[in-house]
């Protein structure tokens, strides 16, 4: 098998293109939203990461 088949068979093929496009939708939309309320949204934003923080430093202490 030359370099050339395997990329016209990776070049074919799709599996996991949805993925890759609805986490790109998600990141757009994340960034507009964090762009369009950055005072609203960011202190409860910064809550939830510390608080997440907080429950994975307590896990991974036990």
């Amino acid at each position: 098998m030359t370099i050339f088949n395997i990329l016209r068979k990776l070049h074919a093929d799709t599996r996991g293109q949805d993925l890759i496009e609805y986490s790109l939708v998600v990141g757009f939309v994340a960034v507009a939203v964090g762009a369009t309320f950055p005072t609203t949204l960011g202190p409860a934003i910064s809550i939830i990461f510390s608080k997440l923080h907080a429950v994975v430093m307590q896990a991974a202490n036990t």
